[in-house]
């Protein structure tokens, strides 16, 4: 009985031996089962971060969301770089949109969009109150240049008069313009 205890106990520790040298393994084929591969995990990014509610509170929370994905982005090696931004009085920012170069950035930063909120006793509060404050996220892979070549011949673009209340003539000029592209029938 002896032997066969000891003949178990040798079996089972090579098993486990076994199983524990293929766990690193399964681990990371559960891991691409759970976040499949998406072509554009090596694009690089365009992040725009905008204030939602909470005034003057929810722009320097979007400003202080700009510094930390811009100190992340600069830790990773990346390079960060600002297109475009709309500043307040206080250093805040009401929307600010950034392009994030470097490898697998979309990867890495594709689960932070959405919206942000923070809950704190802001500076501009004198009586101690905590305020509630959002931000959005927006993270988009930077698209691929592409030539576009639209002929005038494929356009139809019609000019009318609008409708509805107008003051300053709206009503009696070919003020409204709208441009349709025949081969999609797509109408701007």
């Amino acid at each position: 009985a002896k032997e066969k205890d000891e003949a178990l106990k040798n079996m089972m520790s090579e098993e486990i031996t076994i199983l524990e040298q293929e766990l690193p393994k399964r681990q990371e084929e559960l891991e691409e089962l759970m976040n499949p591969a998406d072509p554009n995990d090596n694009r690089n990014v365009i992040m725009e971060i905008r204030a939602g509610t909470g005034g003057d509170e929810s722009t320097l929370f979007a400003a202080e969301l700009l510094r930390m994905y811009s100190r992340y982005a600069e830790r990773q090696g990346w390079k960060c770089q600002l297109m475009s931004s709309n500043r307040t009085g206080l250093g805040g920012f009401k929307e600010v949109i950034i392009v994030i170069e470097g490898e697998k950035i979309y990867k890495a930063l594709k689960y932070e969009m959405g919206v942000h909120r923070v809950q704190r006793i802001p500076e501009t509060e004198k009586s101690g109150r905590v305020h509630t404050s959002a931000a959005t996220i927006a993270v988009l892979p930077e698209a691929e240049e592409v030539d576009i070549d639209i002929k005038p011949s494929d356009l139809r673009i019609d000019t009318f008069m609008s409708g509805g209340h107008g003051g300053q003539s709206v009503n009696t000029t070919y003020s409204a313009v709208r441009i349709t592209h025949l081969p999609t029938n797509m109408v701007i």
